[in-house]
């Protein structure tokens, strides 16, 4: 569903992306690890469409996406959540959903005051949420939520764009054990439908989601494999895991 293919990116002399190369199949979660500075974030600007890679390419589903931008890329079915939340605070849960279901459809903005033209909208926005577990929360404003609720409503927003793949940056940063483990679940049932590249610290929620892993420092991917492969790496423990893992 996803590969990169060689991506290079430097700023002047400062090379940030080097030669960097995965795939993600159908079913899948991949992870990528690493220190900070590591290039993760500049990887995943690569992905989304945010920054242009100096050469390789992004593929999605088969299609080479590498020069489409941001709103392009999310057109052909890229999900994107971030590493610090994005919603629209004073807009109610329901609405949060619904924007983003009406940005893939196109149609109007009168879902706001619920006409019968628009119900579609706001029915499809519930089940979305029904299926992230925020549906007793459609008509609480977003800013009232928990911070594990919104980063639930961030998935939520990104599934209302029908995604064939989900782009997930950190989305365990913040939460506490409880949230983290419902947010594992999830994403573990979730995967079976939209395949993810997943950017995470919290190695906890890494070795429970990952069939792959890939461990990125100073812009190069130094090992791949299995979670198990990796953790038995020794140039993968000395860069990132520790003497712990």
């Amino acid at each position: 569903m996803l590969a990169i293919e060689n991506l290079n990116k430097s700023f002047g002399a400062l090379q940030v992306s080097h030669d960097i190369s995965l795939t993600v199949a159908p079913g899948q979660c991949h992870a990528v690890i690493g220190p900070n500075g590591a290039g993760k974030t500049t990887l995943i600007h690569q992905i989304s469409g945010v920054l242009r890679q100096d050469s390789g390419r992004v593929l999605l589903d088969g299609h080479d996406v590498s020069h489409l931008s941001v709103w392009e890329r999310v057109q052909v079915g890229l999900g994107r959540t971030f590493q610090i939340t994005s919603v629209l605070p004073t807009f109610s849960v329901l609405e949060n959903v619904a924007t983003a279901v009406q940005a893939k459809a196109g149609s109007s903005l009168r879902f706001f005051a619920r006409v019968a033209g628009e119900a579609v909208l706001n029915d499809t926005a519930h089940g979305i949420l029904k299926r992230v577990g925020l549906d007793d929360r459609a008509d609480r404003p977003a800013a009232d939520l928990s911070h594990g609720e919104l980063r639930l409503l961030e998935i939520a927003i990104a599934l209302a764009g029908s995604p064939k793949f989900l782009l997930l940056d950190e989305p365990m940063a913040g939460l506490g054990k409880t949230e983290s483990a419902a947010l594992i679940d999830l994403l573990n049932e979730l995967r079976a439908d939209f395949p993810m590249l997943l950017v995470e610290h919290d190695m906890d929620a890494v070795f429970q989601l990952a069939d792959e892993l890939s461990v990125l420092v100073d812009g190069e991917i130094v090992a791949h494999g299995t979670p198990t492969e990796v953790r038995d790496n020794p140039q993968a423990r000395a860069a990132y895991l520790g003497d712990g893992a």
